[in-house]
């Protein structure tokens, strides 16, 4: 197992991992399911992910297990003095092994190579699980929230209203 940069070689594994983590039947068999929020099977188009793959600003972390199958991944983006953290996804199977632990611990690693001051992430409020999950690792609500970006329907259409809540963690050097 190991993790290091995705390339755009990456892309199709990143695009399957990705989609089937957050949406779609396969991701019922996991706990990061977005499949009773949003419609639509798709969280990440080709175009999108190829954009963040060859953008210098955005360095994308890839988890790939002894039979160098890519099950897991986080993107990454600095922002001034913050890193902003999003996508991280598991294959849904592979959920509750430490590999999501593991990547946040490198994306740390990141950020205070970066001079990062702290790493800031947006959850869906109704994601009670998830920013317990987040809190159990150091993650604080900022009390900013956002309204879900209904611009990118592609994505996904919202099955409710979907108000998106900031959190953030201070980097230790």
């Amino acid at each position: 197992m190991s993790i290091s940069k995705a390339s755009i070689s990456d892309l199709s594994a990143l695009l399957n991992l990705v989609n089937t983590t957050y949406r779609g039947e396969t991701s019922i068999k996991g706990w990061t399911s977005e499949i009773l929020l949003l419609s639509g099977e798709i969280r990440i188009d080709e175009e999108i992910l190829a954009d963040y793959l060859t953008n210098q600003a955005i360095y994308v972390l890839k988890y790939t297990n002894p039979d160098n199958q890519l099950i897991g991944c986080v993107y990454l983006e600095q922002k001034e003095e913050n890193l902003y953290l999003g996508m991280l996804a598991v294959n849904p199977e592979s959920q509750d092994g430490g590999i999501g632990r593991l990547l946040l611990q490198d994306a740390e690693e990141h950020a205070r190579q970066l001079n990062c001051n702290k790493i800031n992430i947006t959850v869906i409020e109704d994601r009670t699980e998830l920013i317990a999950w987040y809190k159990r690792r150091g993650y604080v609500t900022t009390g900013r929230k956002f309204p879900f970006p209904v611009e990118y329907h592609k994505y996904g259409k919202p099955l409710k209203e979907i108000i998106l809540i900031e959190m953030e963690k201070k980097i230790h050097f």
